[in-house]
């Protein structure tokens, strides 16, 4: 088994790292402070075609996750918003027709436009089976009425791609912004993610043109769960990311603080906890690999390592921004540094794309049929 990347692959890792250092680092407290969504940014990211990673299967979900991995290092929000608008696009490329994918897939690709993700509602998170929003036909057009919360990008995106009851089935719709009865709630105040906002979105006997249809009808759940298990590979790399920063400046403050004269570095106590903590960010990143490969590969049992990776790289990820953060002391707490920002925005990754409790759940249900072999 060959752990090294290909020529291709560290490519477009130093071109996400330099992107990264240059476009996301230096403005990322800024966007934090004052809940900047940096559109522009974003689409120099996409020039760039970090907006559009898998169409036409340019890139892998290896490849993807090593980019966000890297993009992550600068500004764990923006990576994450761009994860959510490369979800999409997938999975429009994946399931819509001729017809939708020339219509949106050019101008999501260089995010003249963008997109967002809604499955959430208020009383159905990750049991999508149980969602209320519905979607009846009535002629060329449906009838959506309902409520999704949490959605990231709401009131800033273009088009939703949006989980609906059709009958006793789930479907999946292509709302654009302008549809007459399509309304958002106030900008959510958030302990992190910042850079990206994040509403309510109210759908009020919205007309859909029937051609908005994504798949088949019915088809929607299945759908959702296919994007889901790239989603979670996406947003354990941003976890990846935004850990690496932190034990990077946690390497650099242990060599350069001294307490009883003595460098933070030459404590074995914190030697030893050092050395847990990139234990557990190495081993999350296999991880994540490895879910990627079998995704990448159609690997019957793809979802239950997406599970597995997306559980382990969140918790691992924010364990290690929390211990970074004690490491660093009085000055972690402080916003000047960017411990408590990374902090603050890694601990979201452990509820969205399914919550960790439920990442346990998939794992042990799929672990614990009668099919499953422990190899």
């Amino acid at each position: 088994m060959d752990f090294t990347l290909t020529d291709e692959q560290r490519h477009f890792k130093k071109l996400a790292k330099e992107f990264s250092e240059k476009e996301l680092a230096p403005f990322a407290k800024k966007w934090d402070e004052e809940c900047i969504f940096p559109i522009e940014t974003l689409r120099k990211a996409a020039a760039l075609g970090f907006a559009s990673l898998t169409v036409d299967s340019k890139l892998s979900r290896l490849d993807s996750a090593i980019i966000f991995e890297e993009l992550a290092t600068g500004c764990v929000s923006t990576a994450a918003y761009l994860s959510i608008h490369n979800m999409v696009v997938s999975l429009i490329d994946r399931y819509a027709n001729t017809t939708l994918q020339k219509k949106w897939l050019p101008r999501l690709g260089t995010m003249e436009l963008v997109a967002s993700y809604c499955l959430t509602e208020p009383n159905s998170g990750s049991d999508a089976a149980s969602l209320q929003t519905t979607a009846k036909r009535e002629g060329d057009y449906y009838i959506v009425n309902g409520t999704k919360a949490f959605i990231s990008g709401g009131s800033a995106s273009d088009i939703y791609v949006c989980m609906v009851k059709t009958g006793e089935t789930i479907s999946c719709l292509l709302i654009e912004k302008n549809t007459q009865g399509l309304s958002f709630g106030k900008k959510e105040k958030k302990l992190g993610w910042h850079s990206q906002p994040t509403t309510m979105v109210f759908f009020e006997n919205c007309r859909v043109p029937v051609e908005n249809l994504i798949g088949e009808e019915g088809q929607g759940f299945k759908i959702a769960m296919s994007a889901l298990d790239g989603g979670r590979i996406n947003i354990a790399a941003c976890s990846l990311g935004g850990a690496k920063t932190c034990l990077r400046l946690t390497r650099d403050h242990m060599h350069e603080r001294s307490q009883f004269k003595t460098k933070l570095a030459d404590f074995e106590v914190l030697q030893f906890r050092f050395a847990d903590l990139l234990t557990e960010l190495e081993s999350a990143r296999l991880l994540v690999h490895k879910a990627a490969f079998t995704l990448d590969n159609k690997d019957p049992q793809a979802t239950l390592y997406c599970a597995m990776a997306k559980r382990l790289a969140t918790d691992n990820a924010f364990n290690i921004s929390n211990q970074a953060l004690q490491i660093f002391g009085g000055y972690g707490y402080m916003a000047e540094y960017p411990l408590e920002r990374i902090f603050r925005d890694l601990r979201v990754h452990s509820i969205l794309e399914g919550t960790n409790e439920i990442m346990r759940l998939v794992i042990a249900k799929r672990a614990l049929s009668p099919d499953f072999s422990l190899e």
